[in-house]
C-alpha cells in the first residue's frame, strides 16, 4: 500500500472520527472561558464590541480556518453576555410587574420603590 493512499485513509479516518465528536455535544469540552460578564454594563459592553467583531467577520466573501477559529473562540464572549443579560433582564421583568400591579392597586410606595429597582436593573440597557 503506498504511503499517500495510507494518509489519505488516516485523514478520512480522523475527519469521521472529528465530525461524529461534533455531534456528541457531551463529548464536546470547553476550550475556553470568554470574558467574563459579571455585571449587566459589562454584558452589554462585551455585547456590542464582540458584535462588532463577529460582523467584521460574516462580511467576508469567505473565511478560512483562522476566521472560523476566531468565531469559535469570540461566541464563548457572546454567550456570557447573552446568559448575563437574560438573567437580569428576568430579574427585571419580575420587578417591573410588581410595579405594573402597584399602579393598578394604588401602591404608590410600591411603585416608587420597584420603580427605582427596575430603573437601576435596566440602566445599563437603555444608554
Amino acid at each position: 500500500m503506498s504511503t499517500s493512499f495510507r494518509l489519505f485513509t488516516a485523514i478520512i479516518a480522523l475527519s469521521l472520527s472529528a465530525v461524529s465528536w461534533a455531534d456528541d455535544p457531551a463529548a464536546r469540552t470547553a476550550h475556553s472561558k470568554g470574558e467574563p460578564a459579571e455585571t449587566l454594563q459589562q454584558a452589554v459592553t462585551n455585547l456590542s464590541e464582540y458584535n462588532g467583531k463577529l460582523e467584521a467577520l460574516l462580511a467576508k466573501d469567505e473565511l478560512t480556518a483562522m476566521d472560523m477559529h476566531e468565531v469559535h473562540m469570540l461566541t464563548y464572549t457572546l454567550e456570557n453576555a447573552l446568559e448575563k443579560i437574560q438573567a437580569d433582564l428576568g430579574e427585571a421583568a419580575v420587578v417591573l410587574e410588581e410595579v405594573h400591579v402597584a399602579s393598578e392597586t394604588g401602591q404608590p410606595e410600591v411603585v416608587q420603590e420597584k420603580g427605582q429597582t427596575y430603573l437601576q436593573a435596566t440602566r445599563a440597557l437603555a444608554q
